[in-house]
């Protein structure tokens, strides 16, 4: 939009050219936070709406601290799942005893085995 030289900038509702001002407009009603606001947000105003349920989800899982605390419980289970699996591999028999396998032969070992021990206890 071009501006005459006999309109003023301050005709025009929109434009304020100090950002203090526009700034405590925006927290007036209830529009600032804390955080920059991006992209489509910075348009819509969501005043008087509390936040939904989802929205309030989402916006603490995007803290840096929520993401390093899930990812140490994470490691912790993926560690505890496969000294998990260590544990069930000893008790299984193999040839060569030391013979790598993966998560999923330890399973289909492991009922093949005790499908076996039910057949002996069976006999």
């Amino acid at each position: 939009m071009m501006l005459s030289p006999d309109q003023a900038e301050a005709d025009l509702s929109w434009t304020q050219s100090d950002p203090e001002t526009m700034l405590n407009g925006l927290k007036s009603a209830g529009c600032a936070s804390d955080e920059p606001a991006e992209g489509e947000d910075r348009a819509k105003c969501k005043a008087e709406q509390p936040l939904s349920r989802e929205e309030k989800r989402r916006r603490r899982r995007a803290t840096a601290k929520y993401r390093s605390a899930h990812a140490t419980r994470e490691r912790i289970r993926v560690e505890a799942f496969n000294v998990a699996f260590a544990e069930l591999r000893k008790l299984l028999p193999t040839l060569p005893p030391d013979k790598k396998l993966s998560k999923i032969e330890i399973l289909r070992l492991a009922i093949c085995y005790i499908s076996y021990l039910n057949h002996v206890l069976d006999v």
